[in-house]
């Protein structure tokens, strides 16, 4: 089945209860056991069922589903936050002494977290990533991961994916992929061989902006059993399924960071029209970039889709769209006046959501960095980032006309 039938009817044919055609939201935290000795199967791993709702949720578990039909993987764990699945993820899997190679391009908050790791004892080199040539040159050999983004935001520079990938794959390294500026309607990161793939399920999948979730999806590309960080009492079953149950035994139960049944009804939902909002979006942007890159007040326009785009072939072959999101650069106009005369879109930290929205990317989510490192990552103080949402078309264009005028 297409993309959208299968996400569509995952609920039902899973089985849900009554014949709804949703999981419903199972608020129960605690499940109770005739026999006793099928409780401690279940906490043993010998048998499928429920624990504890910190660990495990009906509800929550028919979203996991969903996330790895979308992502052609074999199973997913489902977090809080982005934040959390990328950071329980990487305390998980790895140790005090290991090294991980991280994209310079990087979402603020993750470029904090790794830093935040560095100094509890993981080394971190941030290179280039759309070169896999700066990728291999900080290779090492207690290197255990490389995590890139498909797209980064706010500048668009596009990784190169399949190259890393093949890169990892020759040195047995873990290949960790954010998708979420993508998601796995546009790209599925399994095709270049990536290991591990997260989505902020705050962003385009839910994309209604009502729901904080993450997923870390597991590919089946990457073969565990050579992998030094795992435990022995979790290596049961398909070497496939062992580190997403370190995942989700050292990373989601001993920090909790867990998914609320409310919130994973709510991304569910949303995740119903992911390739219909994808498809709207996208035109959108595309269009707004065209019309923005001829406009005197615009010194430059960062979206893969232009054909100067450092990386358009790239993204061209990798992606079924170039994305919703890109940022401009003002040529004289103060970035605050610019925003405040917008009217339609939305003066916002988010992105995915189905309305327009908009953030002046240096005095905001880039802030903390400082104006060193902003420069050395080609933030500008005039940047502005879009993300752009299903608005029609016309009315987006008439917005950007009269507060640029």
């Amino acid at each position: 089945m297409g993309f959208t039938s299968k996400i569509l009817h995952a609920d039902r044919r899973g089985g849900v209860e009554h014949g709804s055609i949703h999981k419903p939201i199972h608020t129960a935290v605690t499940f109770g056991y005739d026999d006793a000795r099928d409780l401690a199967a279940v906490f043993q791993g010998r048998q499928s069922g429920y624990s504890y709702g910190r660990q495990v949720n009906p509800t929550v578990n028919a979203l996991q589903d969903k996330i790895s039909l979308m992502e052609g993987g074999v199973a997913t764990a489902a977090f809080a936050t982005g934040m959390a699945a990328i950071g329980t993820t990487l305390f998980a899997l790895l140790r005090n002494g290991d090294h991980m190679i991280s994209s310079s391009y990087l979402f603020g908050n993750t470029n904090s977290l790794f830093n935040s790791f560095e100094a509890h004892g993981i080394e971190v080199s941030f290179v280039d990533s759309t070169d896999a040539a700066a990728v291999e040159a900080q290779m090492r050999d207690n290197t255990r991961l490389v995590f890139v983004e498909t797209i980064a935001n706010p500048r668009t520079q596009v990784s190169d994916l399949a190259g890393i990938g093949q890169l990892c794959r020759d040195r047995g390294v873990v290949y960790f992929v954010d998708n979420t500026m993508t998601t796995p309607y546009l790209f599925q990161p399994r095709t270049v061989g990536a290991s591990l793939v997260i989505n902020s399920l705050t962003k385009y999948i839910g994309g209604h902006a009502n729901a904080l979730g993450g997923a870390v999806t597991e590919t089946g590309n990457f073969d565990w059993s050579g992998f030094p960080n795992l435990y022995d009492n979790y290596k049961k079953g398909e070497v496939s399924t062992w580190a997403i149950t370190q995942i989700k035994k050292k990373g989601l139960r001993d920090f909790g960071a867990s998914l609320g049944p409310e919130a994973a009804h709510h991304i569910s939902v949303g995740s119903d029209t992911l390739a219909l909002r994808m498809d709207r979006a996208c035109s959108n942007a595309a269009q707004l970039t065209q019309y923005l890159a001829a406009h005197p007040a615009i010194k430059r326009v960062y979206y893969p889709g232009l054909a100067d785009h450092p990386q358009h072939e790239r993204s061209a072959d990798l992606f079924k769209h170039h994305g919703a999101i890109f940022s401009v650069e003002l040529a004289e106009m103060d970035c605050f006046d610019f925003l405040n005369k917008l009217d339609l879109v939305i003066c916002t930290s988010n992105l995915g959501d189905t309305r327009s929205l908009a953030i002046p990317v240096a005095h905001s989510i880039y802030y903390e960095m400082g104006p060193e490192r902003r420069a050395s990552m080609g933030i500008d103080d005039s940047l502005v980032r879009f993300s752009i949402g299903i608005e029609d078309v016309e009315d987006l264009l008439a917005d950007f006309e009269q507060a640029l005028a």
